[in-house]
């Protein structure tokens, strides 16, 4: 795989790709297992690889998003007593109710700079089968607390939000986790 450089002894330790046919996500089951293995991933800030888009072949959006979910809640969540999402927009409100009923109750907030949002006060999960419905506060994310999964894409918002991730003095994978 191109999108692989690793031994062949760290291949085999990792196990074969799953094969299982049309729609797959194949390398990405690949990196989770690694992981799961204690593997040594390093990060490269740089793009080594651009994926072509083959309509026939890709997994779907939704099945790369529930193992992305649930990957998240097995390897980070579950060591947490509590977290702050950080967006209170679109994706941070998808994580949120794409999350198990005990990870849901261990949000704390939502976070965002949109006034409009920390104004209303709150999300109320209208889905949900609690009666009353879950209703999560929206902070300031000067007013929030870490840790933090943080449901924004970089680089675009002219360096906005780096710079007020930056003022926050965090540190990414003990007090955030990008997940965007």
């Amino acid at each position: 795989m191109p999108t692989w450089f690793c031994s062949r002894m760290w291949f085999d330790k990792v196990g074969q790709f799953d094969e299982g046919g049309k729609g797959v996500p194949e390398d990405l089951l690949f990196f989770y297992h690694c992981l799961r293995q204690g593997l040594g991933v390093r990060r490269v800030d740089q793009c080594l690889l651009v994926y072509r888009y083959h309509e026939k072949l890709q997994p779907t959006l939704d099945t790369i998003w529930k193992l992305r979910v649930d990957f998240l809640q097995e390897r980070v969540l579950s060591q947490w007593e509590g977290f702050t999402i950080w967006n209170a927009g679109k994706q941070g409100r998808k994580l949120y109710r794409s999350l198990c009923p005990a990870n849901q109750k261990k949000v704390k907030a939502f976070c965002d700079v949109d006034e409009n949002k920390i104004k209303k006060g709150f999300y109320t999960y209208e889905e949900s089968k609690e009666r009353p419905k879950p209703k999560i506060p929206v902070l300031h994310y000067k007013d929030a607390t870490a840790p933090f999964i943080i449901c924004v894409k970089l680089d675009m918002t002219g360096g906005v939000f780096e710079e007020n991730l930056t003022s926050l003095q965090l540190q990414e994978g003990k007090d955030y986790y990008h997940f965007n």
